[in-house]
């Protein structure tokens, strides 16, 4: 995702998103342990768009707006 689809979304959309990502981030990690994942490069994504969220709601919090 990028951070403009991030921005536009609200606060319970962007809480609900972030708890899908670090389910599929943890379902991620399972299948890599059992060596099963195909694109181990999902698991670098998935972290990115965890910390992309989190970053806007952050910003969101504080009351900074870039």
């Amino acid at each position: 995702m990028t951070p403009v689809e991030i921005r536009n979304m609200n606060n319970e959309e962007l809480l609900k998103l972030l708890e899908e990502k670090k389910r599929t981030l943890m379902n991620l990690r399972f299948q890599n342990a059992l060596g099963e994942l195909r694109d181990p490069s999902l698991i670098q994504k998935t972290k990115k768009d965890i910390a992309r969220i989190k970053t806007i709601l952050r910003e969101r919090e504080l009351g900074i707006r870039r």
